[in-house]
């Protein structure tokens, strides 16, 4: 009878280390980064997103398929921590609790480029950053990035330029750095 509690209590953890494999990642928000809330990815969110970016049939489709697999893992997010209440820009959110800055979306975009690149998701393009663009000497902006893989560009990876869980703006790195802006 102990030999049997015993195998069943081993059986039981071993179900559960399985069900519970989530990928966990830092967000931050509140400006600068001021405010960090571990958020978990399921197997299952990690697994859809996965799937679909393996669709891609090259790395034009996969940077078209990345704008909204990112947009899916801030909306699950969202639902974890405040950031759902970011708009875009930095002014139609100002002094709310959970608002993001581009420093907080770069660093938090970079984070699930990285969950996705460990997961084998990206298959055309590997993560490759945070970069900065400067105008004016005084206007900054930050960005993630991607690098294709075969050496055929970067693109930035950028959250920061729309509301809450829509796509990402995936764009040249030499256009976003030149000032481009979504939708011009």
């Amino acid at each position: 009878m102990r030999r049997a509690a015993c195998l069943l209590t081993l059986l039981l953890s071993v179900t559960v280390a399985r069900a519970d494999h989530a990928t966990a990642l830092d967000v931050c928000f509140n400006y600068s980064c001021l405010t960090t809330q571990t958020v978990l990815y399921s197997e299952a969110h990690i697994s859809s997103l996965r799937n679909e970016l393996q669709l891609a049939n090259d790395a034009a489709e996969e940077r078209l398929r990345l704008q909204d697999a990112i947009a899916r893992m801030y909306r699950w997010a969202g639902e974890q921590t405040p950031i759902h209440v970011d708009r875009a820009g930095d002014f139609l959110d100002d002094g709310a609790y959970g608002r993001m800055d581009c420093i907080d979306h770069a660093h938090t975009t970079e984070r699930m480029l990285e969950a996705l690149q460990a997961a084998g998701a990206l298959r055309f393009h590997r993560a490759a950053g945070i970069e900065r663009r400067r105008s004016w000497l005084i206007m900054q902006h930050f960005s993630a990035t991607i690098e294709q893989n075969d050496g055929g560009g970067r693109w930035a990876v950028d959250t920061w330029f729309r509301d809450h869980a829509e796509p990402a703006v995936v764009m040249d790195i030499e256009t976003w750095k030149d000032g481009g802006y979504p939708d011009e």
